[in-house]
């Protein structure tokens, strides 16, 4: 047995390492094919007062988040140095420029959002001073200048009703689908940004007159999903941190979110979980049980039905998250979260428990095949047992 695990360890071991070796090809060739960077990262690391060993210790802690062994520390350093070398593309189509808004505002930059503010954005409708002709003018270089190099970053759903005409944009006045099926297929790969653009969300919601969906659906191309409302930063770092690495994309789940910002429940890492195991929930706003922190389940948290890291990455410079601070989980990181996780202050259904509803066993399931029809049953059997201790 032991030798066993010993012939296994060894084969693991020259896997990462054939890998590695594959990392270094492909850094090395980005070297000579991407264009120079504006800016030295490790001058642009020390004008905002951040020492190489902060650098290293936050590779350390990206490289777990990532999934890879400690060896590949060195190899996402490097690949963090590139970062502002690879050319972005950003449109924006129906949404509230939130993510956008996400991903620029910080009060303490950290280290993802350093890389943020160098990224090498060629068009971002929002950012840029160019407006109108010039602006076209910007994009088509862009295309022109890095076909099949850059990445396709897109914000919002996309309207196809009336052949799209209900968002139209730039001198032209070309449609969001015109626009999205352009730019995407010269692109070496599509992320989008935001739950309205992986899965339509808000303005999909019902009744949905524009008829908006998801860039995936719209085009019928594969993306890859930074879902939230908005999403975390590190979640988008990582991924585009992850391409540089490797030349691919991250292992996806099969909503198109990577696994590994993606793959556990916000439930099965909540500060709040003993809580809920323990049948301790807060009934009200402000009474008692939300005073102390226990578990706000039947303040209509969906945690049970949502699949993200907020709990681990935190928001606002890592400080907190929405249930940390006191209000549950909305579920926007899923398909349709303003349809199905409504209301957003009640639990999904009250008949959820005792039989449950055939739309909520489809929610949070893509990963684990959980039922979850059980979680709410789950919830109140915990109730009952420890009524029954105490009643004895």
């Amino acid at each position: 047995m032991g030798r066993l695990k010993k012939g296994n360890g060894q084969h693991i071991e020259k896997h990462y390492r054939s890998l590695m070796e594959r990392c270094q090809v492909r850094l090395d060739d980005m070297d000579r094919a991407l264009p120079a960077a504006v800016e030295d990262f490790s001058t642009v690391l020390e004008e905002r007062g951040v020492s190489r060993r902060s650098f290293l210790k936050w590779s350390s802690v990206m490289t777990a988040a990532l999934m890879l062994p400690p060896m590949f520390e060195p190899m996402v350093a490097k690949a963090a140095e590139q970062f502002n070398r690879l050319p972005v593309v950003w449109l924006h189509f129906a949404e509230c420029t939130g993510c956008s808004e996400a991903l620029l505002r910080t009060s303490y930059p950290n280290i993802d959002d350093i890389l943020l503010d160098t990224i090498s954005l060629e068009y971002h409708e929002t950012l840029m001073v160019a407006a109108g002709h010039q602006a076209e003018a910007n994009l088509e270089k862009a295309l022109a200048d890095f076909p099949g190099k850059f990445i396709c970053v897109i914000e919002g759903a996309v309207p196809k009703a009336m052949d799209g005409k209900f968002l139209t944009l730039g001198p032209h006045g070309k449609t969001g689908l015109e626009l999205a099926k352009h730019v995407t297929s010269k692109a070496a790969a599509t992320i989008c940004i935001g739950s309205c653009s992986s899965f339509g969300n808000i303005p999909a919601a019902a009744p949905n007159p524009t008829d908006c969906v998801g860039i995936g659906k719209a085009l019928g191309i594969s993306t890859v999903n930074i879902t939230g409302c908005p999403p975390n930063p590190t979640n988008f770092v990582g991924t585009v941190l992850h391409y540089l690495l490797f030349g691919g994309l991250p292992a996806l789940d099969a909503l198109g979110r990577p696994i590994w910002a993606y793959g556990k429940r916000i439930h099965d890492c909540c500060e709040r979980r003993p809580h809920y195991d323990a049948a301790e929930f807060v009934e009200e706003w402000d009474d008692a049980g939300a005073k102390k922190g226990w578990c706000l389940y039947k303040m209509g948290c969906k945690g049970p039905y949502t699949f993200g890291n907020c709990g681990h990455v935190r928001f606002n410079d890592g400080m907190s998250w929405p249930v940390m601070a006191g209000h549950g989980c909305i579920g926007c990181t899923e398909p349709a979260f303003w349809d199905t996780m409504k209301p957003l202050e009640q639990p999904i259904s009250k008949d959820t428990i005792g039989g449950g509803e055939k739309t909520v066993d489809t929610i949070g399931t893509a990963l684990a095949g959980i039922a979850v029809a059980g979680i709410a049953v789950h919830a109140v059997g915990t109730a009952l047992v420890h009524k029954n201790k105490d009643d004895k």
